[in-house]
């Protein structure tokens, strides 16, 4: 007999949830259903939930995915095995109450040319709406729709945490959608639901692809982050054939993350290095790891890590990069099985201490057969922390996530748009770092706009935007995300670039320092790749790592005040010669120019290390 209503149940481990929504199924006063249960590649054997009801109640059927595909794929297998003229959905982290299904019933029954029903949601605890959650969409909890050829996206066509994008718009078509006025359902909003690993900052692309564990590159856009489309950008690395090996070929085992830019890497490979990769567990959105979407590069499974291992037998470990990866890359040094060990560290010595693994970096610094800093200055401000506890020898100073140089290649400038209106025109690719809305206005006062990229930033600093609009409206201008394929084009359009604004406190003593002092900030290789002179705030007397690059490089303004910066900007013959001093420096900020460099490096740590195993 055909059921009523099919009730599609994805799941994926989520087997401490699933007895929870089952019950409130069975307690339905509508009982004319069927449940589809899609286990989508599960780890916590959800199967033993269900194993009362499969052998007694023949309204449960399961149905298993041999790997995750993600909840589009599930909820597809579930439409596709549905017998019922009527679907529902019950995500295994979800409730109904007793009438949720019987009142969707008769909504939809009273509505004819309706294709969907939908009822009203508890969330986040003890919030409630009648119809769509503020700043979100229909959930599928809510939801009961007529049968038909409609199916949701996949992820192989975009993963994102727009349900109105993935499936409710194909029915919009076919009629209005109608509510019951009636809170049937709870929808849990919890940190290890789909919508939470989307979500940045604490979910994201990097999170998703960790928890999932997606192999293939993706198409990404959430309500909170820029768009990435791997499957383009990274699709000639990805197809290429691989790099015959060297004659004198390393194993190089990347172990952590490996932050922006993680395609540098490549550069090992493309001069027949062989790469494998061991990735940190729970990165957060900036934290690249493994599945890497360009390739080329082999994961290690972290269950049985010593073993694959043992049956690689790397040449080298290069554990790096952020402050996120030290107590995993700590981990991999404690229970090193006699690998040379290179760990590079970026960023921050002083959040490490205010997180409490201070004493695990420490053990990274000291223990390490190798270590690399991102700037003289960071290496400098180590000694100063540790003396006598580290050997000049064993360092190497090289920026963490440097660029790969397939983005600059080629690639021209466009025209200055300052010679198109007369004004000054900057840019921010990141957060406006000690740019208060006074600062803006100020420096519109002389004519100098600021262009500030970046969608998922524009909603972090959403007040700063208002509070600068009120004073600058016609000086600030907001652009999205720019992919590194389109750096050169979209920001050599610009007479300057910001760098983080501060004024330092450190007096020139370097245990005075802080992370605003030691740090090379990312978007440093952004700019001068599109060739801009990059701004900075003078610090005279102090010890500041961007302020030193900017004077011994020749790549930018060190500003004194706003009325000084001003004059340097509309000077045009010396901006002119700025700019040509940056493009002409651009490929040393490139991963490509340095990589021989840190090869060399690695093969004198590994000639260390086989002295110190000869015995004597």
């Amino acid at each position: 007999m055909i059921p009523a209503v099919s009730v599609v149940i994805p799941v994926y481990n989520q087997a401490a949830y699933l007895s929870r929504a089952v019950a409130s199924l069975l307690a339905q006063s509508f009982t004319d259903w069927e449940a589809i249960v899609v286990d989508d590649g599960s780890t916590d054997r959800p199967q033993r939930v269900l194993e009362p009801y499969l052998g007694t109640d023949p309204r449960f059927l399961l149905l298993r995915h041999g790997g995750n595909r993600g909840m589009g794929a599930a909820c597809n297998t579930g439409l596709d095995a549905a017998h019922a003229p009527l679907i529902a959905y019950l995500p295994a982290d979800d409730l109904y109450t007793r009438d949720h299904l019987a009142s969707l019933v008769d909504c939809l029954g009273r509505q004819a040319h309706a294709p969907l029903a939908y009822a009203g949601v508890r969330h986040r605890y003890n919030r409630f709406a009648h119809g769509v959650i503020p700043g979100s969409w229909l959930q599928p909890v809510q939801v009961l729709h007529r049968a038909g050829g409609e199916r949701w996206l996949s992820r192989a066509e975009l993963v994102t945490d727009d349900l109105e994008r993935m499936f409710w718009v194909r029915l919009r078509p076919h009629g209005p959608f109608v509510g019951t006025g009636q809170i049937t359902c709870e929808w849990v909003d919890h940190p290890g639901g789909r919508t939470r690993r989307l979500s940045e900052p604490l979910g994201g692309l990097n999170p998703y692809r960790a928890y999932y564990g997606v192999a293939a590159p993706l198409r990404f856009r959430t309500s909170r982050s820029y768009p990435v489309d791997e499957v383009a950008q990274y699709r000639q690395m990805r197809e290429r054939p691989p790099t015959p090996p060297a004659s004198d070929s390393l194993k190089i085992l990347l172990v952590g993350e490996l932050a922006y830019n993680p395609e540098r890497v490549l550069a090992f490979e493309e001069r027949g290095h062989r790469l494998f990769g061991l990735w940190m567990n729970d990165p957060q959105w900036f934290n690249s790891v493994g599945p890497l979407p360009f390739g080329h590069v082999e994961d290690l499974p972290r269950h049985d890590w010593q073993g694959a291992i043992r049956r690689v037998q790397p040449d080298v470990i290069y554990a790096l990069l952020n402050w996120q990866a030290v107590p995993f890359a700590h981990r991999i040094l404690s229970e090193n099985p006699g690998i040379p060990f290179v760990w590079h560290f970026k960023e921050g010595p002083f959040i490490c201490l205010e997180k409490g693994t201070w004493p695990e970096l420490v053990d990274l610094v000291c223990r390490s057969d190798g270590q690399v800093y991102s700037s003289p200055e960071t290496c400098d401000w180590f000694f100063a922390q540790l003396p006598g506890r580290l050997d000049r020898e064993r360092t190497l100073v090289l920026d963490g996530d440097l660029p790969k140089r397939d983005w600059f290649v080629g690639k021209e400038r466009a025209p200055l748009l300052s010679e198109r209106d007369g004004a000054i025109h900057t840019v921010v690719p990141g957060r406006p770092i000690g740019l208060h809305p006074s600062a803006v206005a100020a420096l519109a006062a002389h004519d100098i706009h600021l262009h500030f990229y970046g969608d998922f930033n524009h909603g972090l600093w959403f007040e700063w935007i208002l509070k600068t609009l009120r004073l600058a409206p016609d000086h600030l201008h907001l652009h999205p995300n720019v992919a590194q394929p389109d750096w050169v084009e979209e920001f050599s359009r610009y007479d300057a670039g910001w760098l983080h604004f501060f004024k330092s406190t450190n007096g020139g003593e370097l245990l005075r320092a802080n992370w605003d002092d030691l740090n090379y900030p990312a978007r440093i290789a952004t700019l001068a790749a599109a060739g801009l002179p990059m701004l900075h705030s003078a610090n005279p007397g102090a010890l500041v790592a961007c302020q030193n690059l900017i004077r011994e490089r020749n790549l930018g303004i060190l500003a004194e005040s706003w009325d000084a910066l001003a004059a340097r900007l509309h000077d045009r013959p010396a901006m002119v010669a700025l700019r040509k001093s940056v493009w002409d420096q651009r490929e040393a900020f490139t991963f490509d120019a340095h990589v021989d460099r840190l090869v060399g490096f690695f093969r004198r740590v590994i000639a260390a290390r086989q002295r110190q195993c000869i015995p004597s």
